[in-house]
């Protein structure tokens, strides 16, 4: 590692994605399949499910992806612990029987699974083909040597194990709950994740395009094939081709292509364009495979003084960590969930993902390519050393090389990505096997990818003390929380780049508020002590409770904000999610610490953030005014582009306010009279925007909203529907915890429901769901069949509500 790559890390790269996206051309190549249709699922453990003739009629059919916790009761006593969600683990086994095309000219067959949650073990026709640990890896076998002539019938068996618990401190889902792949393939193709493209030049008028490319042969002879790549720009035009002539080796063989890309396009945040290189395998002059691999060009610079750089140009990281569980669908991926909340981060102004702890999903990866968020990707939050009783760190000696070459290979491709992390508040900090562990992930990384930086997210930033630092083999120095400490990193660290990676731990429940807002709660006030909550296992939404390690929004914004050498932060998080619900012990079940609830719905922290991180216009107001006559009750107001804010309470003024430096909020205390109140901003004196709340009477209806009134009919997408109970003037009842009944009848069905609150113990998935501060939510999913959803909601006193969804093909 040379001095200036670590004191300027800049970075010049076109990356591609290479997911084994293969297109039909005569017939003659052959695409990937899905695989999630039709299994047959039995919670519970069998050592003869293995066999290929084992009786599972009775067993339960499915869809993948698929989670079995989340379809579970909460209990205390769940071996999982509420730190992980409070809901059921165990061991269960996947079956599908399914026949090989006999029209195929396919001579090899690979199954690739995306990720399954965890001890997964793989059979096919009774024969067994292996074990992978780590529930976040995707991982692929060869089922070649073992399957049925074509036309007869192969059975695949997997067993899942999620039984030792706890296994991890937050909630991580049971069960094959990604996608699954069944990829044939002739005896010469593109092998798995096989394509690495970097760009050694960009410029205005031209980039360097560099494929490096591995070709697997499997016949048992070197082979003389033609290698065609052709570049295509984002509307299909072809752009630039580059064609090679090799002996493919029994085998893998290695080759590299370079090409020009004329007048390129580059991917940002704000323009995230992308271009498309096919990769054409040629064989006994035949066309055998076609690899199709997305890819955007870009330049990025962390620097020691001036922060982040993406093409040339400075750019503040607004970024959150994000959990991977999708709320009342746990941990089984649905693409459309996953945009949903990337689409309303964005609102806010979010522009980066750090991906908390581990390998995300690879369509997450795909949206924040196609939707332009920056990532920080995340091998691994244990070590060697215990986090929890039962996690990785039982596997480390045997996986953790593997896992991490597997996720870098996977995804070193991504546009997004512009760090690779090695492991998250890692004991080894404090211990000197921290040294030559961190010395070994990094030479893992870096062998295959030398053109991102590697970091790790610390906690002691002493560097007399940080034994992962001292290994020396960092490029990046990430730090989690300890924000005004942050001040001292150029002095303490002379000439090196960091980066905010962990921040706030604020806590907050949507819609609850304690008063007086300007003091600050500490809950707990230390590690294991205790605390005066809130006695219905609420936290305030003023900004003003912390955990004990944390800060305020507020506070640590104004010191990245204020300090240029800070590239920017990582909210701690983005989302609440299910498992770790400091401060609370049961019944609370998910955790308090995000800008969103579980629901998707904005908490009023979200509007600060989007008052700063957008320059779209916006005002917000809050708390709500449904309080006890005279009340002393502090209201806050969220704004931007406006130096004033006024207050009038039932018509009368309260008088004009300016944001204070390094707050981000105004704030009046004004006794409760029934009525509205409403904040005016200003410019130079001239309105600018305006909002008003009145108070609300009894619960008298329900408002249903869908995200999407039309959605496709593929089986998996999605309709958010916000439940809201109004008065009969139609203003939202504050405090209503109405229970509402739904049925959805058609072409969809209920696939959960929930209302945000960190405490409740309802299920998720029920055709019910009690509003909690007015709202709750219920998500519907489409069946394959074009139609109409028809969804209803009714409760006592609140009479019944009608929605429509259409689904098309």
């Amino acid at each position: 590692m040379t001095n200036q790559f670590k004191t300027s890390i800049k970075l010049i790269a076109l990356f591609v994605f290479a997911v084994g996206f293969f297109s039909c051309s005569e017939n003659l190549v052959e695409t990937r399949q899905n695989f999630d249709k039709d299994w047959k699922f039995q919670l519970g453990d069998d050592s003869l499910a293995f066999q290929p003739d084992y009786n599972d009629q009775n067993w339960r059919a499915l869809n993948l992806p698929h989670d079995w916790s989340i379809e579970g009761e909460f209990s205390k006593d769940n071996p999982a612990n509420p730190e992980g969600g409070a809901l059921p683990t165990g061991i269960a086994w996947y079956r599908k029987t399914f026949k090989l095309d006999s029209e195929s000219k396919a001579e090899n067959y690979y199954i690739d699974f995306d990720g399954v949650m965890r001890n997964s073990e793989v059979w096919i026709n009774g024969h067994y083909l292996g074990k992978r640990p780590f529930g976040y890896i995707s991982f692929r076998y060869d089922l070649t040597p073992y399957l049925n002539a074509k036309g007869e019938e192969n059975v695949l068996a997997v067993k899942v194990d999620n039984s030792a618990q706890p296994a991890s401190r937050w909630y991580t889902g049971s069960g094959i709950y990604r996608h699954v792949w069944l990829v044939p393939e002739q005896a010469v193709h593109v092998a798995h994740w096989g394509t690495f493209v970097t760009t050694p030049e960009i410029n205005t008028e031209s980039a360097q395009v560099k494929l490096d490319l591995k070709v697997r042969n499997t016949t048992s002879s070197a082979q003389p094939i033609q290698v065609k790549t052709t570049i295509f720009d984002a509307e299909g035009v072809e752009l630039v081709k580059s064609t090679s002539q090799i002996e493919a080796i029994d085998s893998i063989s290695a080759l590299s292509q370079l090409v020009e890309v004329p007048n390129p396009k580059l991917w940002s945040v704000d323009s995230p364009t992308r271009y498309h290189a096919i990769t054409e395998i040629y064989w006994q002059d035949e066309l055998v495979d076609r690899y199709e691999t997305p890819f955007g060009i870009r330049s990025f610079e962390f620097t020691p003084d001036r922060g982040f750089f993406l093409n040339g140009e400075h750019l503040k990281i607004y970024g959150v960590n994000q959990h991977h569980d999708l709320g009342a669908l746990g941990a089984a991926v649905n693409t459309r969930a996953m945009e949903r909340q990337l689409e309303i981060l964005k609102e806010m102004g979010c522009n980066a993902i750090r991906m908390a702890h581990n390998p995300p999903a690879p369509e997450l990866l795909d949206l924040c390519d196609e939707m332009g968020f920056l990532v920080i990707n995340e091998s691994f939050d244990e070590w060697k050393k215990t986090k929890a009783k039962k996690g990785y760190h039982l596997y480390w000696d045997e996986w953790h090389g593997r896992d991490l070459q597997d996720m870098v290979l996977r995804d070193r491709n991504h546009p997004s990505i512009i760090a690779w992390s090695i492991g998250n508040e890692i004991p080894e900090q404090f211990d000197t096997t921290g040294i030559a562990i961190t010395r070994e992930l990094a030479a893992i990384v870096k062998e295959l990818d030398a053109t991102r930086p590697v970091t790790s997210a610390l906690t002691e930033n002493d560097p007399e003390k940080n034994n992962i630092y001292k290994s020396g083999a960092l490029d990046l120095l990430s730090f989690n929380y300890k924000h005004k400490d942050y001040l001292d990193f150029p002095e303490k660290y002379p000439g090196e780049c960091m980066l905010a990676s962990e921040n706030m731990s604020a806590l907050s429940t949507r819609g609850h508020y304690d008063m007086p807002s300007d003091s600050v709660r500490v809950w707990p006030p230390a590690y294991n002590q205790p605390f005066d909550g809130n006695d219905d296992y609420t936290a305030s939404s003023y900004d003003n409770a912390i955990a004990y390690w944390g800060a305020t929004h507020e506070d640590t914004w104004a010191v990245i904000k204020n300090n240029e050498f800070i590239p920017g932060m990582f909210i701690w998080s983005g989302f609440d999610y299910i498992g770790e619900p400091l401060p609370y012990p049961y019944p609370a079940r998910s955790s308090y610490l995000g800008i969103i609830d579980l629901c998707g719905f904005p908490k009023d922290v979200y509007y600060m953030y989007q008052s700063e991180w957008t320059d779209k216009t916006m005002l917000h107001l809050f708390p709500h005014w449904n309080w006890e006559e005279g009340q002393l009750v502090d209201l806050w107001a969220y704004s931007n582009n406006a130096d004033e804010l006024e207050l009038f309470v039932n018509g009368v003024s309260q008088g004009r306010k300016s944001i204070p430096k390094d707050q981000f909020h105004v704030m009046w205390r004004v006794p409760f009279s029934p009525g509205r109140i409403k904040a005016v901003s200003y410019k130079d004196g001239e309105e600018v925007m305006e909002k008003e709340i009145h108070t609300a009477g009894k619960p008298s209806q329900i408002e249903l909203t869908a995200d999407r009134n039309t959605i496709s009919a593929d089986g998996s997408d999605l309709s958010f529907i916000t439940v809201k109970v109004l008065d009969e003037n139609g203003n939202l009842v504050p405090d209503a915890d109405n229970l509402i009944n739904f049925e959805v009848t058609g072409n969809g069905f209920n696939a959960g429901v929930d209302n945000g609150y960190q405490a409740s113990l309802e299920p998720f998935k029920a055709n019910y769901r009690k509003a909690f501060n007015g709202k709750c939510l219920l998500i519907v999913q489409a069946t394959e069949e074009v139609g109409e959803i028809a969804v209803s909601a009714s409760g006592e006193g609140l009479g019944m509500t009608n929605i429509e969804i259409k689904t098309t093909n």
